[in-house]
């Protein structure tokens, strides 16, 4: 079953050829282009488009897009997320997972103790951090959990098979 993933965003309206700014979520920018077609939603309405463009531009990226050739056509799409078929994304090597992989697994530490589910996972400066929505029983009496995602010291180990990541973590903290 296919999933629907957000690459980026589109920005503001640059210049009045109905080119726009591109914010993308991709690990490396410039890659946001090597997925096609897109699909922008925009409040829930969607509309495959294509790139017809594309170029850096000062820090950012900026897209001119088929059948869109001005001001007034571009500024309809701002603020519209792009998204793209999970299909689209390149098989991973043995062992890889993407971030969204993560999601829904259970996190449990070494003495067995259920941490709950991954829900979401941030960025920081240092470190990703996993999100952790704790199990209603939780014997610590926590909602949510922020679990450091430091391969080796904190992550054991992670089986996308059993839907399982394995943690050293006090469930007390």
């Amino acid at each position: 079953m296919e999933k629907e993933i957000i690459l980026g965003k589109i920005g503001a309206v640059y210049g009045i050829k109905g080119w726009l700014k591109i914010h993308s979520f991709t690990e490396e920018p410039e890659t946001i282009f090597d997925y096609s077609p897109w699909v922008l939603n925009l409040g829930g309405n969607k509309q495959n488009i294509e790139v017809s463009e594309w170029r850096r531009h000062n820090n950012g990226l900026i897209a001119k897009f088929t059948d869109i050739n001005d001001r007034d056509d571009a500024q309809l799409r701002t603020g519209a997320e792009i998204l793209v078929s999970d299909v689209q994304l390149p098989e991973l090597p043995q062992g890889e997972f993407y971030w969204r992989d993560l999601i829904g697994m259970d996190v449990v530490n070494e003495q067995g103790y259920n941490f709950g589910k991954v829900t979401d996972i941030m960025e920081t400066g240092s470190n990703d951090v996993l999100v952790v929505k704790a199990n209603r029983t939780d014997a610590f009496g926590k909602k949510e959990r922020l679990i450091p995602y430091l391969e080796d010291q904190v992550i054991k180990s992670v089986s996308l098979d059993e839907k399982k990541i394995d943690v050293d973590w006090d469930p007390g903290f």
